[in-house]
């Protein structure tokens, strides 16, 4: 079972490295195979589009002018989805990408597309291999933050873990959060289970009649 650390701190704090932890579960009985790293990403950040402009030279081309924090750079970019106010994954020049057409791995190079500089990439989830979806670019949540590494944003280790059978608490994040922080001395938070009720009674939308009460007993809904 694979249990991101992302996830696992959501609910207990894991002040110990990561080679600790995944020691401390094996040697619980909660072994951890393997370990993998997501989002190696380098000179990648989180940008925001400021500005989108027609190509004055292609017709299915933007240009489009991305604020990185610390300065602006001006992109061509044929993604349909592209538009002002988007958070999204930007790639400086020298950053290794996915090509989403071959599938193999390159490094940007500044190029001019159409006659025009493009200075970067807006980066689709293929680009940077997150996914196979190459039609429009990736959007990021409005609050990501600006100019942050997207190797910080996006990045994660995720745990691989062998669960027996006789530890069904283990087939679950919250599970296993509590097994974390039993083993580091930690508390856990659990996700709210209450639920504020508004509108109308849905008693009072919807009702069930049972037609034979013979073959069915009860129904409820």
């Amino acid at each position: 079972m694979k249990i991101p650390l992302s996830w696992i701190r959501e609910f207990v704090n894991i002040p110990v490295p990561v080679s600790e932890l995944t020691e401390k579960l094996t040697m619980a009985g909660l072994e951890v195979s393997d370990t993998h790293v997501v989002g190696k990403w380098e000179n990648c950040f989180v940008g925001c589009v400021r500005q989108v402009e027609n190509h004055p030279n292609a017709d299915r081309l933007f240009l489009c002018t991305v604020d990185i924090g610390t300065s602006s750079k001006t992109v061509v970019c044929g993604a349909p989805n592209v538009s002002v106010g988007q958070k999204i994954a930007f790639a400086m020049v020298g950053a290794k990408l996915i090509d989403g057409r071959t599938g193999k791995e390159f490094v940007l190079a500044s190029a001019k597309i159409r006659g025009l500089v493009s200075e970067g990439m807006i980066c689709s989830e293929r680009e940077l291999g997150m996914g196979e979806e190459h039609d429009g670019i990736l959007v990021l949540p409005y609050d990501a933050p600006l100019g942050i590494a997207l190797s910080e944003y996006l990045g994660d280790e995720v745990l691989d873990l062998d669960v027996t059978p006789n530890r069904p608490d283990w087939l679950s994040i919250l599970g296993v959060a509590y097994e974390v922080a039993a083993l580091i001395g930690g508390s856990v938070t659990p996700p709210p289970d209450d639920y504020t009720e508004n509108d109308s009674d849905i008693n009072d939308d919807m009702q069930v009649t049972i037609a034979a009460p013979d073959l069915c007993g009860r129904y409820c809904a």
